[in-house]
């Protein structure tokens, strides 16, 4: 069973759709009134799906959907009343897999929705998976196992991870490690590399062992 977030600030609108999602008995339906609540969500659970509207009291939309995209690959609705161009735009810049404009059609919702959730699972089914000893990475859900367990990092922390390990054996310097992951307009020093590697490596446990300090040239994960 699929889970799915729905987050609409009026509640008549968010029971009508939660109803006639969980009536088709093909989802664990998850509801938020405003963005702060969507937020404490996200933070404490993983879902397979979201539709969001924009205007919600507290977060707006397009800051839900940056804390989600920001953990997980799972397609983004957005369900709004918003439908000039620049919100369309901006909305599939920051990560919408679909954007509805209110009225709608509740049966167009969900169809659309069981779509993108059978693209997502195809495309899983064709994931390349990233190991290396006892770790290991899910790019497209951007999940990490170390030593069988599943295992949650920060966005930096994990980026860090999916660098090295897309670089194993491969000695990569402070100043690299901060271009890959922080962006080449960073202008902190490289001890926010040592930071992230020092709470990476407590994260992962025993397996934080694989990830080796060079000295005078960086880090590698072997």
């Amino acid at each position: 069973m699929a889970k799915i977030l729905i987050v609409e600030d009026s509640e008549e609108l968010l029971a009508l759709i939660a109803d006639f999602f969980r009536s088709k008995g093909s989802f664990e339906v998850s509801t938020a009134p405003d963005g702060n609540k969507a937020l404490d969500l996200i933070s404490s659970n993983d879902y397979d799906i979201a539709i969001l509207d924009i205007m919600l009291p507290g977060a707006n939309g397009f800051d839900v959907c940056k804390a989600l995209r920001s953990k997980s690959k799972c397609p983004i609705v957005f369900l709004t009343a918003l439908g000039n161009e620049s919100n369309i735009l901006k909305g599939y810049e920051i990560g919408a897999d679909e954007y509805m404009i209110k009225p709608f059609s509740l049966k167009v919702l969900y169809a659309k929705c069981l779509a993108l959730l059978s693209r997502t699972e195809s495309e899983l089914k064709k994931e390349v998976v990233l190991e290396c000893g006892d770790i290991k990475l899910y790019p497209l859900r951007m999940d990490v196992e170390a030593a069988g367990k599943k295992i949650t990092l920060a966005p930096k922390e994990y980026f860090l991870l999916k660098v090295l390990m897309e670089n194993k054996g491969i000695v990569l310097g402070r100043d690299r490690l901060l271009d890959l992951v922080w962006g080449y307009g960073f202008d902190g020093t490289d001890r926010v590399v040592d930071n992230h590697v020092k709470k990476l490596r407590k994260h992962l446990g025993s397996a934080g062992e694989q990830i080796r300090t060079v000295i005078g040239g960086g880090y590698k994960i072997v």
